[in-house]
């Protein structure tokens, strides 16, 4: 369809995804049960694919992260292997510092040489502050440098709510963090490096000897469950950080500050069973994928194609997926330059009137600037459209 003008074109979801769908039918009242009630200081249930939060309370509240802290360094660390700063198989010599780390440890030797592949296991499944500082030492020369790295990716991240001051979680005045920001560490972690996320499932590690069993109790109760982390100090109280796949959907859980290892197992089962009972998430767009095309004012070219820059994901309550709506914005006067991914337009999904997604529509390819004439002939055309 041409879109000369800014249009607003709506049409039901299912037509879009040109695959069968059973007719709409009259969309009547949604009522979605409200979230279960969660004995912790603070919560957040997100959807992994759309980004949709399903359940929150405090979400931005700033707290202590205890060891929560390592799905950081863990980032940070598997950034620098993606860059090709570090190896799995490079080997850190133990400093005397990373051996004296008091808390949970992975039992590390002073002067030992550990692979990196080791120490990010010990981190990660045993909770090794040991491991930790021997990992900050190894990539920033100083746990202090280190903490410098995660806070710029925790800025990159859009994590407003935290600050981070070593690379364990032990206590430290300006050391917090919140559910809100855990959940976008932890959808970063997932997206960003699934080769390494594989080892927040692992159950257990033995490493000089001593097997440590991954203090994350749903791995053993749900078999959807994959990850991340759990966290517990005096300050902070009992924390995790889950995650869970069923079918094509998956959910993000943060829960702080609860009771014991079993309350805070329970109240994240609590939450992501009510995310997968009465929500389900569905793909409607391909990144590149073309929604329209747009008359595009003094080019070479006088049609663009647009199209969402990523997968477009939905989440909305069950049974209700074939009520959605999505409307298409484009830009009135659309004008020659453009490049490839320049925004030029939004995309919108509504359930019974209320916006739960908008995305920006962009260039799906490079148009130049058209000679004289075409110019001065498409000036005369967007002064009469005005």
């Amino acid at each position: 369809m041409m879109l000369s003008m800014r249009s607003s074109m709506s049409f039901f979801v299912g037509l879009l995804l040109l695959v069968t769908v059973p007719k709409l039918q009259a969309a009547g009242a949604i009522f979605t049960p409200a979230a279960p009630s969660v004995a912790g200081t603070s919560y957040y249930l997100l959807d992994f694919h759309s980004g949709r939060v399903l359940a929150e309370k405090d979400p931005d509240k700033r707290v202590a992260p205890a060891s929560l802290t390592k799905i950081m360094s863990a980032y940070v660390v598997f950034r620098e292997l993606k860059a090709g700063h570090l190896t799995l198989d490079e080997k850190v010599t133990i400093s005397q510092n990373a051996w004296e780390t008091g808390g949970s440890k992975m039992f590390i030797e002073v002067n030992k040489q550990v692979p990196v592949e080791d120490l990010l296991q010990g981190m990660i499944i045993q909770s090794g502050n040991d491991a930790s500082v021997a990992l900050a030492e190894h990539v920033a020369g100083s746990e202090q440098t280190f903490a410098t790295m995660m806070n710029e990716q925790a800025s990159r991240l859009g994590m407003v709510n935290s600050n981070f001051e070593n690379a364990t979680g032990l206590p430290m005045p300006n050391h917090y963090s919140s559910a809100h920001d855990l959940a976008l560490l932890a959808q970063a972690v997932i997206k960003e490096f699934p080769e390494y996320y594989r080892w927040d499932s692992q159950k257990e590690f033995t490493y000089n000897n001593i097997t440590q069993k991954n203090r994350n109790l749903l791995l053993w109760r749900d078999e959807s469950v994959d990850g991340l982390k759990t966290g517990y100090t005096e300050d902070a109280g009992y924390c995790m950080v889950a995650s869970a796949k069923r079918e094509d959907m998956r959910l993000i859980s943060v829960v702080m500050g609860t009771s014991s290892p079993n309350a805070r197992a329970n109240e994240t089962q609590s939450l992501l069973n009510y995310g997968f009972r009465f929500f389900e998430t569905h793909k409607l767009y391909d990144a590149g994928q073309v929604l329209s095309e747009v008359r595009v004012r003094k080019g070479e070219t006088s049609n663009l194609s647009v199209g969402p820059a990523e997968d477009v994901y939905v989440t909305a309550p069950r049974k209700h997926f074939n009520e959605l709506k999505a409307e298409t914005q484009v830009d009135k006067a659309v004008l020659a330059p453009i490049k490839k991914g320049d925004t030029v337009g939004s995309l919108s999904v509504t359930l019974a009137g209320e916006v739960i997604l908008t995305r920006p529509l962009v260039a799906m390819g490079d148009i130049a600037e058209g000679g004289f004439f075409r110019r001065l002939y498409d000036a005369v055309l967007v002064l009469l459209e005005r």
